[in-house]
């Protein structure tokens, strides 16, 4: 149905009691737990090559930076998931479009993403709320031989092969799946957070400590498939 590359993409995960989260889960789905703790994701990353049923790209509308936060979520059938609470967008028309098809909490913000060298900053200020923005800058470390230890690492597979998104959509929960390569990931080390993104999400202090893990992958392209609602039979 979509598909879209993801580039320049940072992981900041803060570890949460699954009682902090648990009032955000859509009607059918339950706080996702990894040794006993849920989490909370701040994830900035570069949105391009976007086409709808293998058509075209399209340059301008489908290419902006996006800054999410997201929570884990599975469903009664076992599938797992995120949850977004807040999408920055930087193009009016997809946050819109995004809105009135997913009905995915996009909201309009001024946005930039900076690199220089190693070191990878995003920027986004939400139009109209002064106090829904967010500053990160993480330094990315390259290593052959770190890569595969974090592909291999339990927690960072639970945060980031996540394969879809469950959304309230005209009062029915929703499934998305989608499909990737595997995550080339990478450790990074932040250099400055300032962010209020996560509070203006119902999440109030927990920036206030260190990420509990912070990731980085320079690119996958990801292909979404048709909504299904979790009320409906499962495809044979």
């Amino acid at each position: 149905m979509l598909q879209q590359r993801w580039s320049d993409v940072v992981f900041l995960h803060w570890r949460v009691h699954p009682n902090a989260v648990e009032p955000y889960m859509p009607p059918g789905c339950s706080p996702d737990v990894m040794n006993g703790s849920s989490w909370i994701g701040l994830i900035g990353f570069q949105m391009s090559e976007s086409s709808f049923f293998g058509s075209p790209s399209i340059p301008w509308l489908g290419n902006f930076p996006e800054v999410n936060v997201r929570l884990y979520s599975i469903d009664e059938r076992g599938q797992r998931g995120v949850v977004f609470r807040s999408l920055e967008a930087s193009h009016l028309i997809p946050v819109l479009m995004a809105r009135a098809a997913f009905g995915l909490r996009y909201q309009w913000a001024s946005m930039k993403l900076e690199k220089r060298g190693g070191d990878v900053a995003y920027l986004t200020r939400r139009h109209g709320q002064a106090h829904a923005r967010s500053h990160f800058i993480v330094r990315t470390q390259e290593s052959p031989a770190e890569s595969a230890e974090i592909a291999a690492d339990p927690l960072s597979n639970f945060l980031t092969a996540r394969w879809g998104f469950h959304e309230v959509h005209r009062g029915r929960t929703i499934y998305c799946r989608n499909h990737h390569e595997p995550w080339p990931l990478q450790r990074a080390e932040l250099l400055h957070l300032e962010d209020g993104l996560l509070a203006a999400a119902g999440f109030s202090g927990v920036t206030e400590r260190a990420p509990d893990s912070v990731l980085y992958s320079p690119a996958v392209t990801t292909v979404f498939t048709s909504p299904q609602r979790l009320d409906s039979p499962l495809n044979q």
